[in-house]
């Protein structure tokens, strides 16, 4: 039998003064009812309670046996309340991870519109372009840019993610603009070494051929922000997610390169361990996140203006 159950049983027998009360409170028969205090009584190896025709009494043992489980089923409907009431109330921790320059240049804004509107909430964020177990690390909710591995997590799209090919205007003037694939590839070339997907220069031109840009790199690094320096100083031709690079070309800071070639777009997804009894602050921040971003994020809005 179970143990809790046949303790519940036992708790209702005490304060309904009978067995058929006990057996009432939770839809049993009598007699299913007494083997449950039975069952406990078998394994204690201890009387609980006298009974007679008339009514229940407890023994010194059952007194202070009662008053422990008393305690416990209280201590367990405390807990159940807690939790359903986490579940109806935007409220607690959320751990959140993303990309570092993804996070660092865009995800401030967001977290801090959605902490605006759930005072009850707080966020921390762990900003890694590693790779994030989000059970063995305890997240939440993870960001992550584009091709997505197979896995048990569940992923909910949020935004595009579009590659552009971008260079500073002294860098044009100084080596002109490419014109095309063969031009692009005897250009100095700045180039980002973590890439999950879409990693090499991948570019379909205006026939629909599809080419990859390969060979030297005048300058590649593990971080976006260091490349996205490195082309506002002229130093080579950069390409990379819109996001990273919208800004500097609305600013006129850095110019696209030939835009009449198509580059792969891939996507940002929220990951997240399962969809069961999703917290309601999860909930609400992965709408928040898609609501913010949108299929013409705000770095994207940035190339049309």
């Amino acid at each position: 039998m179970d143990r809790f159950i046949s303790m519940a049983v036992f708790v209702a027998a005490v304060e309904e003064g009978s067995l058929v009360g006990a057996a009432g409170r939770f839809g049993l028969s009598p007699s299913m009812a007494g083997k449950h205090v039975s069952a406990i009584e078998e394994q204690l190896k201890v009387r609980l309670l006298q009974r007679s025709t008339r009514m229940l009494t407890l023994t010194d043992v059952g007194r202070s046996y009662y008053a422990r489980c008393k305690h416990i089923l209280e201590e367990y409907e405390d807990a159940n309340r807690e939790a359903r009431d986490a579940q109806q109330t935007v409220r607690g921790m959320l751990r959140v991870a993303a990309p570092t320059t993804f996070g660092t240049m865009h995800l401030g804004s967001v977290v801090a519109s959605y902490l605006a509107a759930y005072p009850d909430v707080a966020v921390e964020t762990v900003l890694s372009d590693r790779y994030v177990d989000l059970l063995a690390d305890r997240i939440d909710v993870a960001i992550r840019i584009g091709l997505l591995e197979d896995s048990d997590l569940v992923a909910r799209r949020l935004a595009p993610c579009r590659m552009v090919f971008c260079a500073a205007p002294s860098f044009v003037s100084w080596h002109g603009a490419p014109k095309d694939v063969e031009q692009l590839r005897q250009a100095p070339r700045l180039a980002f070494t973590e890439a999950v997907s879409a990693g090499d220069w991948t570019v379909t031109d205006p026939c629909g051929n599809t080419h990859v840009i390969n060979g030297p790199v005048r300058l590649a690094a593990n971080n976006m922000q260091m490349l996205l320096a490195a082309a506002l100083a002229g130093t080579g031709a950069a390409y990379g997610p819109s996001f990273v690079f919208g800004e500097s070309v609305a600013a006129g800071t850095l110019q696209v390169l030939m835009s009449d070639h198509k580059t792969p777009e891939l996507a940002i997804h929220a990951v997240y361990p399962t969809k069961r009894h999703v917290s309601l602050k999860l909930r609400r921040f992965i709408e928040h996140l898609s609501a913010s971003l949108g299929d013409m994020p705000p770095w994207d809005l940035m190339l049309r203006t």
